[in-house]
């Protein structure tokens, strides 16, 4: 029978259509301590799997505090036709709940690291520097880009050092972010504050007059625990009862009567969102890959780690009246103070946006299954039936090629865990969940799609790339990919 220990070690299970989390443990005290890369990158290693301690999230009076819009950070040069950025990684204090400092690891000092607003046709060059006593990496998740630059976990920044990271942005405007994938670090990474958003503009998009400027906000929606003095506690996920959007806990955001562009981010290691606004409609516009062929209207969209999702609220009919809430499920975790004055709004929401590209004719069939192995001790996370190597190299793909990949949650009773599963270097399209029809969250390209216990899902994959080299597969529950829920594929000629 398992401990308590092992179990805390393993992740999501779900029961009765709750999403229950089960994670990795550490106390207060060892959430401040920068755990230490191997000498061989790759050499196999875990993070421990330390007990349960008894901690409490500190009480917040909703609504008290302004969300901030991450700052956008400008390049220190436009040359040869190329973006050129720099961001230094490292550890500072940050004030995410009123009155109180948290030690925090940053890009650039700011615990929603700062956001690079890119445009699609146009490079950007970004050199990261390690400020911190580990190992880190940086990943562009949902980008199309060379494998050097991929952030691949076994590919790090050693202490004191650098790397340059090349991003061509040969993709479609969309959402993207980035975030640390050490190999066993990159939940420790990302529940202290290594993330951000990467916004791909397109000028093609330009003429269907969507809400920009400042009336386009990202928002990254994660959760967190803390402790008495503000420190964040990486514990048991049930207790990350703390929701922040932007690195506020319940903040608001002022508005003006008029339309908005909300690009919402779900970068909690592992939760899903049940986004609504307490019965009012939400106009979704994009999804992971970009805009889809229409907007859909919604009272509730599902978000789980990893993904994200494009919506228009317009606030013109509560001029005046009373506020508007962003809801998870039935707790109020954003408020809208809407302005009662009287605006001018160019914006609109076109009854067509951007036909999504030619899926391509299959030649390949492939399962890709997620799991854990229930009769090792402690359990071991699988991906295809074996945990990651990073010297084995799991599925070759050509370059061009359309495949097909059944996506299936092998765990079974009586531990039937969720996980997101997310693919690096390329978009796909959702063909069908659980032998049925795709669930309204899956339209539109997608790089990140929930699988949930003992479910499946079936993708098409067109890998219409320039690139060559190796990239991962794994599930974006990052406690799981760090226990080794992750596998790797190369493209071939």
């Amino acid at each position: 029978m398992l401990n308590r220990r092992q179990l805390l070690a393993l992740g999501s299970v779900a029961a009765g259509g709750t999403v229950m989390s089960r994670s990795l443990r550490r106390d207060a005290q060892a959430a401040q301590a920068a755990p230490a890369a191997p000498a061989d990158p790759h050499a196999g290693h875990a993070a421990p799997v330390p007990s349960r301690v008894s901690t409490t999230t500190v009480a917040v009076t909703p609504f008290t505090e302004p969300m901030p819009v991450p700052p956008r950070l400008t390049p220190v040069s436009r040359r040869d036709g190329i973006d050129v950025y720099e961001i230094p990684i490292r550890p500072t204090q940050v004030q995410i709940l009123p009155g109180l400092l948290t030690p925090a690891y940053t890009y650039a000092g700011s615990f929603v690291g700062p956001t690079i607003r890119a445009r699609t046709g146009r490079p950007v060059r970004i050199t990261y520097t390690n400020g911190l006593d580990t190992h880190a990496n940086v990943h562009l998740h949902g980008g199309h880009v060379p494998a050097t630059s991929d952030g691949h976990p076994m590919d790090l920044i050693p202490p004191g050092g650098s790397k340059v990271y090349d991003y061509p942005n040969l993709q479609r405007g969309a959402t993207l972010w980035y975030h640390d994938h050490t190999h066993a670090y990159e939940a420790d990474h990302v529940y202290r504050g290594l993330h951000g958003f990467y916004l791909i503009d397109d000028p093609a998009e330009h003429h269907l007059r969507l809400p920009a400027g400042k009336y386009d906000v990202p928002i990254m929606l994660r959760n967190a625990q803390f402790d008495d003095s503000g420190a964040l506690v990486f514990g048991h996920p049930d207790d990350r009862v703390t929701i922040l959007a932007n690195g506020k806990a319940q903040p608001y955001f002022e508005v003006a009567p008029r339309r908005y562009r909300f690009r919402l981010l779900n970068a909690a290691l592992k939760h899903v969102f049940r986004l609504n606004l307490g019965g009012e409609p939400l106009t979704r516009i994009a999804t992971d890959g970009g805009l889809l062929p229409a907007p859909t209207s919604h009272t509730e969209l599902a978000l789980s780690s990893g993904e994200r999702v494009e919506v228009v609220i317009d606030f013109a009919e509560h001029a005046g009246g009373g506020p508007v809430y962003l809801y998870d499920g039935d707790n109020p975790i954003l408020r809208f103070d809407v302005s009662s004055r009287a605006v001018t709004d160019p914006s609109r929401v076109p009854v067509t946006l951007r036909a999504l590209p030619p899926m391509g004719t299959p030649t390949v069939e492939r399962t890709v299954s997620m799991s854990f192995d229930m009769s090792a001790r402690p359990p071991i996370a699988l991906m295809d039936g074996k945990p990651f190597d990073p010297r084995r190299v799991d599925v070759q793909v050509k370059r061009g090629s359309t495949e097909i990949w059944n996506v299936v949650n092998a765990d079974t009773d009586p531990f039937p865990f969720d996980h997101p599963f997310h693919l690096h270097l390329v978009t796909f399209r959702v063909l069908g969940r659980d032998g049925g029809p795709p669930a309204p969250e899956d339209a539109g390209l997608k790089d990140t799609v929930y699988v949930s216990p003992k479910g499946s899902v079936k993708i098409q994959v067109t890998f219409a790339t320039p690139y060559l080299g190796q990239y991962v597969y794994h599930c974006h529950y990052l406690e799981h990919s760090s226990l080794g829920m992750m596998a790797q594929l190369e493209v071939v000629p």
